[in-house]
């Protein structure tokens, strides 16, 4: 039934600050940029390594964005955790939890956006990264 996965919709409260987050500190590309017919705007940034993307919409009327504890997470495999943990500092974004060591020599940290979506980025040691593809 189901062909592909295409894209997940996260409603932001302020564009800028998520794209400088999302384009600007994670390193995404914007791929399309629009305005709904209901006056949303939206931005649509690449999935690294994937066809999927991610949809930022902003629709200011409709209020503030207020994201509950643990309800949903990104995650994304990154080549360098420390680097990574670094240049986040860096922009001023803070990391929530981590390094933790995980199993076989994983690691992982979380941080969150601007409306406090929570992101998972991890690392694998190269052996396992071969695989994990």
């Amino acid at each position: 039934m189901l062909i592909k996965y295409l894209h997940t919709r996260f409603r932001v409260s302020d564009m800028d600050q998520s794209l400088k987050f999302y384009r600007d500190a994670l390193g995404m590309e914007v791929t399309e940029q629009k305005t709904s017919p209901r006056g949303s705007q939206l931005v649509f940034l690449q999935f690294p390594d994937s066809e999927g993307e991610l949809e930022l919409c902003s629709f200011p009327s409709s209020g503030g964005v207020q994201v509950p504890e643990d309800l949903v997470h990104l995650a994304f495999e990154v080549d360098d955790l420390q680097a990574c943990s670094e240049r986040l500092k860096q922009a001023g974004i803070p990391i929530t939890e981590g390094p933790i060591k995980g199993d076989g020599g994983m690691q992982f940290m979380f941080t969150e956006d601007p409306d406090k979506y929570e992101i998972e980025l991890i690392q694998y040691p190269q052996k396992l990264r071969l695989v994990a593809r």
